[in-house]
């Protein structure tokens, strides 16, 4: 996994609506990457509406939270439908298959999917907080919140 400290990967991916969304385009503002291993899952979809009912914090924290999985951009759109996300992005990171997750050290090679993980960036585009959780965990939304509350520099 990456460590923190170090400076995050830039990378492009296609949002649910087919935008595409670039990590360098987000300068200057805290970002969440929050990777789940796949959509249409009961622990995903948790993961994923507590980052749209926490969407009007993150703004707050000068935050943006990116939900970030393997599968494909049609998936994501009517997935996000059916959970009524509207404001968080979920990113595909279809092709080449997990190179964003691979990039940042949390792609499961066998399975095909990444690790369910948080990775913070801080303002200045490095990883300030990183932590993956067992396959059937959901992360807890509030650690990352006090992660972002805290100045640049984070923990773990």
């Amino acid at each position: 996994m990456i460590k923190v400290g170090s400076k995050a990967p830039d990378f492009a991916l296609k949002d649910q609506n087919g935008k595409t969304v670039k990590l360098s385009g987000l300068a200057g503002k805290k970002v969440l990457l929050s990777f789940r291993p796949l959509a249409w899952t009961p622990v995903c979809h948790d993961q994923m509406r507590s980052l749209e009912e926490n969407h009007a914090e993150f703004d707050e924290l000068n935050a943006v939270a990116l939900g970030i999985g393997v599968d494909s951009v049609p998936s994501n759109k009517a997935w996000a439908e059916a959970m009524g996300v509207k404001n968080t992005k979920l990113l595909s990171d279809f092709w080449p298959h997990g190179a964003v997750a691979k990039a940042y050290g949390i792609l499961r090679e066998n399975d095909g999917f990444s690790e369910r993980a948080n990775i913070v960036i801080g303002e200045k585009g490095k990883v300030v907080f990183a932590q993956t959780y067992p396959i059937a965990q959901q992360p807890d939304t509030e650690e990352i919140l006090e992660v972002l509350r805290a100045k640049e520099g984070g923990r773990r």
